[in-house]
């Protein structure tokens, strides 16, 4: 079991456009032929877990998901009636599915376009006039690993919850509580100790789904808190758990 009364709030909670974004990309779909049945179900799986973790879920995460399942009861109707559908929209309204297509297209370009002044900012940090010259040297080589969106943490999370129900020797020990602050004693220590840690690795161990979840709310915390990084060298590769520069 693990602490009911927990609950953790993220100062920087991404909203549900970047979760269609993120599924999309994942999916490796075209943004304007998004597989609604598929992407919906894979929303709704991440909103189950998000309220499973007891995180602080907006209100736009619930009306987006009434609007995906919206769009997915419309393109279940025979053809004919689709159709008829489709001319009241456009008497009344926009189709709601291109609705959505226009509002993700246009919240990607905004995404994109501050990501780009994000790595100019971060390049500009990284420069240092030489002394003696007007040459300039970068301070590094290669860039610091991003640090990655709370969606492909949850992502992990699942899997993680997924793998360890294949395992034998995972029980419920209805009997025990984990701590969430102990959990975070935990990771500090593991990380004093070997520096960095893959995220799997930090499941390794658990007995039982309390557990993996009382360590990923104390992972979640730690990040909150800046205290330490979960990075990946690829989209949806391994994530790293690193210490935060002091």
């Amino acid at each position: 079991m693990v602490e009911n009364d927990y609950k953790v709030r993220l100062e920087i909670f991404e909203g549900p456009l970047d979760l269609l974004l993120y599924l999309i990309k994942k999916t490796e779909v075209d943004i304007y032929d998004i597989p609604i049945e598929k992407v919906t179900k894979q929303y709704l799986e991440y909103l189950q877990l998000m309220r499973m973790l007891n995180l602080d879920i907006a209100g736009e995460f619930l009306v987006m998901a009434a609007t995906l399942m919206l769009i997915k009861s419309r393109m279940l109707l025979p053809a004919e009636e689709r159709a008829e559908q489709q001319a009241r929209d456009e008497t009344e309204e926009e189709e709601p599915r291109w609705a959505l297509i226009r509002q993700l297209v246009e919240y990607k370009k905004f995404k994109d376009v501050a990501a780009h002044l994000g790595k100019r900012e971060l390049m500009q940090e990284q420069v240092f006039p030489r002394h003696g010259g007007g040459e300039i040297e970068t301070g590094s080589a290669e860039l610091p690993l991003g640090d990655i969106s709370i969606f492909d943490l949850i992502n992990a999370f699942n899997e993680t919850l997924k793998r360890a129900a294949r395992r034998e020797n995972l029980r419920e020990i209805f009997e025990e509580t984990f701590s969430v602050s102990d959990k975070l004693e935990e990771i500090l220590w593991t990380l004093s100790e070997k520096g960095a840690v893959r995220f799997h690795d930090l499941f390794a161990h658990a007995a039982s789904r309390g557990e993996i979840v009382a360590t990923f709310l104390a992972l979640l915390e730690l990040i909150r808190l800046k205290q330490i990084r979960a990075r990946q060298r690829v989209h949806f590769g391994e994530i790293e758990i690193v210490k935060a520069a002091a």
